[in-house]
């Protein structure tokens, strides 16, 4: 299959959702004042992204200038010390080093056909920020990110990165001053100059985000089922992704969700590993609408949202993908909490076992992995969805 198989995206039942829903979980829980903008938005995506001219030009960028695709790379080493044969899904070989530039190259390339004059966004990790300055810079739009105060301390390289692209870092210190802060401070300024194109980085957030951003994900699913069976002749057993909002998890779920035979598994981010200091908001959260969208969160006794806590500022986020949400309730997929020292370790084992550093962020995934395939002698494929370069400074 070609690359221009794989990022051309084909309706899926599975996959895209209508009326803004899946299942029960999604729409769209907005200010009157975005109301007409985001609509707007939905009926220029349905009608533009199957456009040949729209296609021809983010398959290239993707193949030229992102790199795709990302090898699947069997894990000698680590399968040898795990007990089962492992793949490593290389968007950590993405240009930027994650699997975001992904959905920023099509979002770009949306909001510039629609006339934008401005992007804005949000960052956790630092690598959707890195992503969207670096798309910005090359088709030539001016860019602003919207970034908690402690992530921004925590991930300082992907911040002078972010400044060497030509993007306006701007920090906030609300609430717990993490990504939940930072969506909050975009959708604020959104909300102020609703003439900006907000380019969000996650499963999550109001109709249409969670479709359009699943959609340009789905080429890491499509290309990983294609890599698979032309390197092993059949489908894995189970599949791995960390799980934050949940972009590169839906990315490689995408392409295995009606082969029932093959398990998914999503690593949250377990913080001490018991409520509330946690992250893993589909282990310990409940249903509810929070920043647009219905879905897990965290919440109090009272219904109220609560910050969240993890090692990993990508995973520190309180919500969910209303996606992941509905495949929870559904037993498509599991999802399990992994702790801050359990990523630790593995972030550390795959490093000197492969030659490999993974960000923090897939370190969850990797883990789980560890975990739940020891000497289970099974076929599996884990989203290393980015490169550790901006976690090395940290003290671990």
């Amino acid at each position: 299959m070609s690359l221009e198989k794989c990022a051309s995206v084909e309706a899926n039942e599975n996959m895209l959702q209508y009326n803004g829903k899946y299942g029960e979980y999604g729409g769209s829980f907005i200010p009157p004042v975005l109301e007409s903008q985001l609509n707007k938005l939905a009926e220029f995506f349905d009608s533009h992204v199957q456009k040949e001219e729209f296609q021809k030009e983010f398959i290239s960028i993707l193949k030229h200038y992102v790199g795709r695709p990302s090898p699947l790379y069997f894990a000698k080493n680590l399968s040898e010390y795990v007990g089962s044969r492992i793949y490593l899904k290389r968007e950590d070989l993405n240009h930027t080093g994650s699997h975001k530039i992904n959905n920023c190259i099509g979002q770009i390339l949306l909001a510039k056909q629609m006339g934008a004059t401005e992007i804005i966004a949000e960052t956790g990790a630092g690598q959707h920020g890195v992503a969207t300055a670096t798309a910005a810079a090359l088709l030539n739009i001016p860019c602003k990110v919207f970034m908690g105060e402690i992530d921004a301390a925590r991930q300082a390289l992907n911040v002078k990165r972010m400044e060497l692209l030509g993007a306006q870092v701007v920090t906030t210190n609300l609430g717990s001053r993490t990504l939940k802060d930072a969506v909050d401070a975009a959708l604020m300024y959104y909300v102020e100059n609703p003439s900006s194109y907000y380019l969000l980085g996650s499963h999550v957030g109001p109709h249409p985000y969670p479709k359009m951003v699943g959609y340009f994900q789905s080429v890491i699913g499509k290309e990983a089922r294609q890599q698979i069976l032309e390197q092993e002749g059949r489908l894995p057993d189970s599949i791995f992704a960390c799980v934050g909002g949940g972009s590169n998890a839906i990315g490689l779920f995408s392409g295995f969700l009606e082969d029932q035979e093959v398990e998914i598994n999503g690593g949250e981010g377990g913080g001490s590993g018991t409520y509330p200091k946690t992250a893993a908001t589909l282990s310990f959260g409940k249903p509810t609408v929070f920043q647009g969208t219905y879905s897990y969160c965290l919440v109090d006794d009272a219904g109220n949202p609560i910050p969240s806590t993890s090692v990993s500022a990508g995973l520190d986020y309180p919500g969910i993908s209303p996606q992941h949400a509905a495949l929870k309730d559904s037993n498509r997929a599991n999802y399990y909490p992994v702790t801050d020292d359990e990523a630790i370790a593995a972030y550390k084992l795959l490093s000197k076992l492969e030659g490999i550093i993974p960000a923090i962020e897939s370190s969850h995934a990797v883990a789980l992995a560890i975990k739940l395939l020891k000497d289970k002698n099974k076929l599996a494929i884990v989203n290393l969805s980015g490169r550790g370069d901006k976690d090395v400074d940290r003290e671990f």
